[in-house]
């Protein structure tokens, strides 16, 4: 059916507004998921231009349904503006229902609790419940479920929803129940991981192959699958402590969850629904608890019955602890009665969040009637974290199901294998009543955990090893086990173990938290292994996960770290393992303390004030907080736009947001528990271009606000005036950065004219400036110099200029350069000082953050090699050549260096000093030349896209004509003077196979998508290999020219971790049986599998040309910073 007439004409009548303000990405998704276009629709809209323009052409060619699925993704996405345009005109269309589904089968998969084994029905609190739900029947929400600890929020949440008419009519495609809890991240992440592969098993589609890695991974993926695949889904989270939950599954869906918070939810979008719990059960709901429990009819209960119920105080975890007690030992009723009335426990927990007195006398009455021997291991779930799920870490799933029997630990019988856990109340007790016994029950932790994995490895990732892996440090250091921890975290196996499920941070966390212990012992290897985690970390968020022992082989010989990768890469290589070992010295220290990957693409990061956070934000819209100390993520904000700069005010409670609209935000921000996100002013007139930075005042007494454009000015505001103060003229191209002096009594500007300029803070008067351009002067490197940014040091006497790849810091009295630091890979966009200048920030377009001390910052005496190098292999000898960055050529043998200064190259003459012939044909320039075998051929390559193959006696050339595009190189495919067979390669993405001879073409083959930029013959002549700037390399038979493998991966992660860039270069092994390639890492390869062996990870990244010794041992390469390496091989 066609769009209706009236709904085409507002189309065209508001199409101007559509375009000016809505943004497709979100609403198409909406669209899709409504079946209104289609994923390749989306796609072509997509790779459009004009996305607006495309998307709405496209809905004039569309139906009345696309019309109102586009009107209400307006909605959804709050363009109530723009959705108000259409409103008026929508055509009269329904949108199809899903197919129903069995309850009981829907809520099983689901993973919602069945019914506890004592159940009465609530149905006031049920119906309420019911009520909010059928308000997310039309659009998504939250609903929220509070009340006191122990109050039956989780019961009720699972009784609500188990109705078939709010099933089939609100969420007939599934409900889906998480357990939260008191999680951390890592948890967090595990338990979304979960949830997303339980939703991926129902679908045909394999585009999911491996669980998301990072919680922003999981939180697009968990959007994608809710909105586009299961749009009339309800998400239940049970028992939200933290709004960071909350935030990791605000997707626009629908959610019901069950806190004691009530204003939890005020930190996400959406509209929102709430249902107060009352705090306990009314008598006859508990006396029929205590009768399904003890098997005793009601009329037939004990007089006992109604006074236990009333010391229960309405406490349903308290009638359901007395009643399992009272199912063994029916004969009890007195003393149950007689222990509740005892009030030896009242001094426990003043301050808990849940009064029932009776509740410690329950659960001190379970434990008195356990064994000694279950009483010893009821104990031991003393020392567990609050929350934490246990599998059989303390015993078998026998004796934790004879604990549930009696009410004192639940079980989740939906988890495979089952997981048991403590009310936290019961926890609670427990803490109390063990206080003077944890040292002791830590211990008993800890020999469980050496029992159990004496002869098997900590590797797998079910619930067991999960808890080890994150608690094993910490119950030996509260066990004072001070020997063991030491072993623990200085054990390059435990952090490949840790790394590859926690990351990084948790690890450096751990270092942290127990450094006082672990210096006790060898303060010295604790910094080592802190800072090989700290400058290697980022490393451990590749996937595949890195091998550690070759990432610790690149630390300095002398640490710790070091020796122990040594050690197991000589053990391991006796397996046929793949080591290197980098035995020359790098040409740059490391001098950051801490590098931090937080986002894909450009990013920008700031300081707090008190220098414990660091904010970062970038293309991918959000904005994320880490500690400066580990580089955990602590929190996280979902923005609309793509974020240029944030601030944070003198006392961090602001952060200050510039986006792409050309317009300032200011955005309350607590840092560590966020509950409110506030606009409180927008400013929108002054700033003609895109605005790039804005930066407060360092004091209140009198805040200000800077910004600066693209138009090459800059405004001081004041934010109780609605036009800025004084506007700051000077530069001549852009300005990216302006930054107040330590007093406040000047900003320094930063701009792409190549100067930082210094203005008085009052009156906006140039005060000086700074030439940050004449500083560059590489006549190999004509890009401008943009002074992205500058920082004040804390005594105002010096600032730090950013510019290129490395950080500047200029004296200003003095006007001259005093120290330089380098290590990023690419412009560096921002630096900063802390507030009391003891580090220094510096993010940059390589994607990381890096940390400095700076009091190491110097001026460097280190040489920077370019790429274009040459090696010779003689014996042990090592000589390698390469121009440097001061147009010298270095000639290094192993750790000896020769300097030369060249100004010019002359070629030696023959003895006779004659040319022996000059050819002409070519015409553009010669790329590469090679004899023949004989001598008497000489072939050529060119720009001109052909290949020459000229008999010298004779002076005839034959012209190999077939390549589109440039020869950069060819290859003769045997030694024998008998086989005339070359291997050509060109950008065009061809092999061709000539016979010099005839002149005629083999094979054509059509090998990459993206130019060919090294090619190698196997040793053995059957083999060939190419690589690309597709970043794959691919093997291939020389007799028919068939594809063999591909060393690359399938389906790719969110990072290019096999290559990281083009592969440039590769040879084989002389026994044809490995492959090594180059480009922005160096990756060794089994030929036979097309597998990768191993990895090296330089500083910095695209490699040109690796050398390999002719036995395959050594290994030689320059970086895109110019440090060299020289590997070798593990014996």
């Amino acid at each position: 059916m066609a769009l209706d007439e009236r709904a085409r004409a507002c189309l065209l009548t508001s199409r101007h507004k559509l375009e000016e303000i809505m943004k497709p990405a979100y609403l198409m998704d909406h669209m899709i998921s409504d079946e209104a276009i289609t994923v390749e629709e989306e796609d072509m809209i997509t790779n459009q231009r004009e996305q607006a323009a495309a998307l709405v052409d496209l809905l004039l060619k569309k139906d009345n349904y696309s019309f109102r699925s586009f009107y209400n993704a307006l909605l959804k996405e709050e363009y109530d503006e723009l959705a108000n345009l259409l409103k008026e005109d929508l055509p009269l269309t329904q949108f199809t229902s899903s197919s129903q589904c069995p309850v009981q089968t829907l809520l099983s998969e689901g993973g919602v609790p069945p019914r506890p084994e004592a159940f009465v029905p609530r149905p006031k609190e049920e119906n309420e419940i019911r009520e909010k739900l059928y308000k997310l029947q039309k659009q998504p929400g939250w609903v929220t479920v509070f009340g006191m600890a122990g109050s039956g929020k989780s019961v009720l949440a699972s009784e609500a929803v188990r109705h078939k008419e709010l099933i089939e009519e609100c969420f007939p495609e599934g409900i889906h129940w998480l357990s939260i809890g008191r999680l951390d991240k890592p948890d967090l992440l595990a338990k979304i991981q979960t949830l997303c592969f339980r939703l991926e098993q129902n679908l045909d589609s394999q585009q999911f192959h491996r669980p998301p890695s990072t919680l922003d991974e999981a939180k697009e993926r968990l959007r994608f699958l809710m909105i586009r695949k299961y749009t009339r889904t309800l998400l239940i989270l049970d028992d939200v402590w933290d709004s960071t939950v909350l935030k990791a599954v605000d997707i626009h869906c629908r959610i019901l969850l069950t806190t004691r918070n009530r204003s939890l939810a005020d930190v996400v979008n959406g509209s929102k629904h709430e249902v107060e719990v009352n705090s306990g059960l009314d008598e006859d709901k508990a006396l029929e608890i205590l009768s399904q429990l003890s098997k005793i009819e009601m009329y037939r209960l004990p007089e006992e019955a109604l006074s236990i119920v009333k010391k229960c105080q309405g406490s349903p975890l308290a009638v359901s602890m007395i009643g399992s007690l009272l199912r063994e030992n029916p004969d009890r009723w007195g003393y149950y009665l007689r222990q509740l009335e005892k009030k030896q426990f009242r001094r426990i927990r003043k301050s808990s969040s849940y009064n029932y007195e009776a509740l410690d006398q329950a659960i001190a009455a379970g434990i008195e009637d356990l064994s000694d021997d279950y009483r010893d291991l009821y104990n031991l779930l003393t020392v567990l974290h609050k929350d934490v799920k246990v599998t059989d870490q303390v015993d078998t799933e026998d004796t934790l199901s004879e604990f549930v029997n009696r009410a004192m630990l639940f079980v989740d019988s939906q988890s495979q294998p089952n997981v048991f856990y403590l009310h936290d109340l019961q926890l609670d007790f427990l803490l109390e009543q063990n206080k003077n016994q944890l040292k002791s029950l830590h211990k008993k932790m800890v020999e469980r955990y050496v029992h159990r994995y004496r002869d098997r490895p900590l590797t797998s990732r079910d619930e067991e090893s999960l808890y080890w892996i994150r608690y094993l440090a910490y119950h030996m250091a509260n066990a004072n086990l001070f020997q063991e921890l030491h072993s623990l975290l200085f054990s390059l196996d435990w952090i490949s173990v840790k790394g590859q499920i926690m990351g990084p941070a948790h690890l450096i966390n751990d270092y942290l938290e127990y450094g006082s212990i672990l210096d006790k012992e060898n303060n010295e290897m604790c910094s080592e292994f802190q800072e090989f985690l700290s400058l290697s970390g980022h490393y451990l968020e590749q996937r595949p996960f890195p091998d550690i022992v070759q990432l610790a082989l690149s630390q300095p010989h002398t640490s710790e770290v070091y020796r122990q990768a040594r050690l197991l890469a000589q053990e391991r290589a006796k397996d046929g393992k793949l080591y290197f070992d980098l035995i020359n010295e790098t040409s740059v220290d490391s001098l950051s303390r801490l590098v931090i990957h937080p986002h894909q693409g450009s990013l920008y990061a700031c300081f707090s004030n008190d220098g414990t956070k660091i904010a970062s934000c970038g293309a991918t819209k959000n904005l994320k907080v880490f500690k400066s100390t580990s580089g955990e993520k602590l929190s996280e904000f979902e923005l609309r736009d793509e974020v240029v700069c944030c601030a944070f005010s003198p006392d961090d409670s602001l952060l200050a947001v510039c986006s792409f609209c050309d317009m300032l935000l200011f955005v309350v921000f607590k840092v560590w528990n966020v509950h409110q996100v506030k606009l409180l002013r927008t400013f929108q007139e002054e700033h003609k271009e895109q605005i790039n930075h804005c930066v407060f005042t360092n004091t209140t007494r009198r805040l200000l606000l800077a910004t600066c454009s693209n138009d090459h000015m800059g405004n001081l505001w004041n934010l109780n005036k609605p036009t800025c103060q004084n506007t700051i003229f000077g530069h001549f191209e852009p300005v990216n950065h302006c930054c107040f002096s330590p007093d406040d009594s000047y900003v320094s500007t930063s701009s792409n004219d190549g100067t930082v300029k210094l203005f008085e803070t009052t009156s906006g008067n140039i005060w000086k400036s700074i030439d940050v351009r004449g500083m560059f002067k590489d006549p190999d490197n004509d890009d401008e110099v943009a002074v992205r940014c500058s920082s004040w040091t804390a005594d105002g006497k010096r600032i730090l200029c950013a510019a290129r790849n490395a950080a500047l810091l200029w004296d200003i009295e003095e006007n001259a350069k005093k120290a330089d630091c380098s290590g990023h890979l690419s412009w560096v966009e921002r630096v900063q000082f802390s507030r009391d200048g003891s580090q220094m920030l510096s993010c940059s377009d390589d994607e990381t953050i890096r940390l400095w001390e700076t009091k190491k910052l110097h001026m460097t005496s280190a040489v920077f090699l370019k790429r274009n190098t040459d090696v010779l292999f003689n014996d042990d000898n090592i000589f390698v050549s390469a121009p440097d960055h001061c147009n010298r050529l270095q000639v290094r043998c192993r750790q000896l260096l020769l300097i030369c200064i060249v100004s010019f190259f002359q070629v030696l003459p023959v003895p006779s000093g004659k040319p022996l012939a000059t050819l002409w044909g070519h015409t553009k320039t010669v790329l590469h030349c090679q004899f023949t075998h004989n001598g008497q051929t000489l072939i050529t390559s060119s720009e001109d896209c052909t290949i020459r193959v000229w008999n010298l006696p004779s002076g005839e050339c034959k012209v190999l004509q077939g390549h589109k595009e440039q020869v950069r190189c060819f290859a003769l495919l045997s030694p024998s003077s008998n086989d005339s067979r070359l291997l050509s390669w060109s950008f065009d993405g061809t092999v061709k196979v000539w016979n010099t001879e005839s002149g005629q073409k083999l094979q054509d083959i059509d090998a990459h998508g993206g130019a060919i930029l090294s090619c190698h013959v196997s040793p053995d002549g059957r083999l060939f290999a190419t690589s690309s700037a597709d970043r794959t390399a691919k093997l291939w038979n020389v007799n028919d020219g068939s594809l063999l493998r591909i060393c690359s991966r399938e389906v790719k992660d969110s990072m290019d971790s096999f290559h990281g860039g083009w592969v440039t270069d590769l040879h084989f092994s002389p026994d044809n049986s490995l492959l090594v390639s180059a480009g922005g890492y160096i990756k060794w390869w089994d030929v036979k599998d097309g597998v990768a062996l191993q990895t090296f990870y330089p500083k910095g990244n695209a490699l040109r040309k690796i050398h390999v010794s002719s036995d395959f041992s050594t290994f030689v390469t320059v970086d895109s910073i110019g440090i060299l390496y020289v590997l070798q091989r593990v014996p």
